[in-house]
């Protein structure tokens, strides 16, 4: 194409219209974008200054989603360390209920008068084995008379007894025997040396003593009858044998006189035995007396003689004495509670019991009184705060101090506190069981809410850590943990807080109701504790929060400041730039008049 020739001023006003133009251009670009700087060839400082900055707001509005995430899931553990916080509150209402609630199951007992051995307490809060609280000061022991040498019954009443002769040789017996009839004076038999010539030959003795009187036979009077006694020997020994046919008879030798001891007696009175007689006995039982005489019908064996005694006793009124014995010997028993004393005694009590019987004297138990009872239970260690006792009008109270049933022995089939092997339940305390049941509810849902405290999946309740980054250049950092007294990593749960499962043992006292108490108010510290730090740790993630949405603002303003156009100016400029267009026009309208001059020529 052939270049075209313009004149000097139209081409002056066409260079005037194209610089106008792209002015117009540009300032049109910075009114569409906003910027007066779009690109580095429009401002190589401030473009890349501006790409720094609005990259590091970027990077620092990156970091607020996750410092956002970061405030919520502490928010969370903070619900949960609030709803824990409540649900302790509610475990400590529940135990404070219990503490106040005094409903325990009391029974009253009567204590038998004769009550002896102890009461005894088992289950309820103390468990096994039992603990024993005697009922009275002692064991009851029976009074008893124990016999010392074999019983010796009566014999009939020709009976005879022996004892022993010996041959002096050549020695002649000056006097005669000594005999005691029925408990009378003596009777001497006189015998001469001249009628006992053959003093080794005991035949004559006998016939001497024979001979004292008319017909050669000694007669005696026994028991106001005319009875004879005859004597006779064996060749060692001589004998008396009555043949009474009346009621027997006591005949005892009691020994001789003269020159008694070269015959072989001593020379002090000497009981050879009784002849015929009966025995006289007394027993008595402390209160009353028996007078009791044994003859040979009613007590010839050791056996018609406990049986024949036994009903005398009974007879005349001599009560809780039992007749007994083993082998051949009649022993005494008094009654089982120790109520009475037996004695013995009469002149032939020797014979019956033997001359040195053992006595044991009765004694009885003490039962205590309520009062005394009373004391007892609440003074033993091993019952405190498990049973308590009161006195409820002359009757035994016993409370129980305890959730669960309480065993009581020592009753008495007619209910009566007697130290026997009955028993006895007394129930237990229904309200502070069932409490039990709600403070385990109340845990485990403890549990629950920290389980379900967690954001975005991390829980600080189960122990996880959460950090955050402050700063583009991960400079600046924090890690959010639940942390025990000592600083170490935890979690919070009922074992860390220490709040055990509850049995219904320890709503039995106040005491472990106050230990549980004190535990839960350690636990709440703890949870106190926890909160503050999430709450600590919640301002200092907000205030970066916040800090950081300025220093993104900032950072933005000052890109912004190096780029962005000023609309009011851009706009002013495009009108100026408009009006200059169109004087522009103008004139090169008015400097192209002057070439077309020409075709007026024409």
């Amino acid at each position: 194409m052939a270049d075209v020739n313009l004149s000097k001023a139209v081409r002056s006003n066409l260079l005037s219209l194209q610089s106008t133009a792209a002015s117009m251009a540009k300032t049109q670009e910075r009114l569409a974008t906003g910027l007066k700087v779009n690109s580095a060839l429009d401002n190589p400082t401030n473009f890349f200054t501006a790409a720094s900055l609005n990259s590091r707001a970027g990077d620092m509005s990156n970091l607020l989603d996750s410092m956002s995430n970061g405030i919520k899931t502490i928010e969370a553990a903070d619900n949960g360390l609030s709803s824990i916080t409540k649900t302790v509150e509610s475990m400590q209402s529940t135990l404070r209920q219990a503490r106040q609630d005094k409903s325990f199951k009391t029974q009253s007992f009567v204590i038998d008068a004769a009550a002896n051995g102890n009461i005894s307490f088992s289950d309820g809060a103390i468990g096994t084995p039992a603990v024993n609280v005697a009922v009275g000061s002692g064991t009851a022991v029976q009074s008893t008379v124990a016999a010392s040498a074999d019983y010796q019954a009566p014999t009939s009443p020709n009976a005879s007894v022996s004892f022993a002769f010996s041959n002096p040789g050549g020695t002649h017996m000056a006097s005669g025997l000594n005999v005691e009839v029925d408990g009378g004076p003596f009777m001497t038999a006189d015998v001469t040396s001249a009628e006992l010539t053959q003093v080794g030959n005991l035949d004559n003795v006998v016939d001497g003593i024979d001979e004292y009187t008319d017909a050669l036979n000694l007669h005696l009077q026994l028991n106001n009858n005319d009875d004879e006694l005859v004597a006779s020997n064996d060749g060692t020994s001589i004998t008396l044998t009555t043949t009474s046919t009346g009621p027997a008879a006591s005949i005892e030798v009691t020994g001789l006189v003269g020159n008694a001891a070269a015959y072989g007696f001593t020379t002090t009175p000497q009981t050879f035995g009784s002849v015929g007689g009966s025995k006289s006995i007394s027993i008595s039982n402390g209160t009353a007396t028996a007078n009791i005489t044994l003859s040979f019908a009613d007590a010839a064996t050791v056996g018609t003689a406990r049986s024949y005694i036994q009903s005398q006793l009974t007879a005349q009124g001599v009560t809780g004495i039992t007749v007994g014995g083993t082998g051949n010997r009649i022993d005494l028993t008094g009654a089982a509670n120790g109520s009475n004393s037996i004695t013995v005694g009469g002149a032939d009590a020797d014979d019956v019991f033997g001359a040195a019987p053992t006595v044991a004297a009765g004694t009885t138990a003490g039962t205590f009184s309520v009062d005394q009872l009373v004391q007892s239970i609440n003074s033993n260690t091993a019952l405190k705060d498990k049973v308590r006792a009161s006195n409820d009008n002359g009757k035994l109270r016993i409370e129980n101090l305890s959730t669960e049933a309480l065993e009581i022995g020592g009753i008495g089939t007619d209910g009566e506190i007697d130290g026997t092997s009955g028993t006895a339940e007394i129930g237990g305390n229904e309200v502070r069981k069932n409490l039990v049941k709600q403070f385990n509810e109340l845990r485990d849902q403890l549990d629950k809410l920290a389980d379900d405290a967690s954001f975005n999946g991390i829980n600080l309740l189960r122990g996880d850590k959460l950090k955050l980054t402050f700063n583009e250049s991960g400079t600046s950092t924090i890690d959010i943990q639940a942390k025990d007294a000592d600083g170490d990593p935890t979690s919070v749960n009922n074992t860390t807080l220490g709040i055990t499962s509850a049995v219904f043992a320890d709503f039995n006292s106040d005491v472990s109701l106050d230990a549980r108490l004190g535990k839960l108010g350690d636990a709440l510290g703890k949870l106190r504790s926890q909160a503050s730090a999430f709450g600590s740790n919640l301002s200092i993630v907000e205030n970066r929060n916040d800090f950081t949405k300025s220093m993104i603002n900032t950072l933005e303003t000052g890109a912004a400041n190096l780029t962005l156009a000023d609309t009011n100016q851009e706009a002013a400029n495009l009108l100026a730039l408009q009006t200059r267009q169109q004087l522009s026009s103008t004139a090169l309208s008015m400097a192209s008049q002057a070439d077309q001059a020409v075709l007026r020529l024409f």
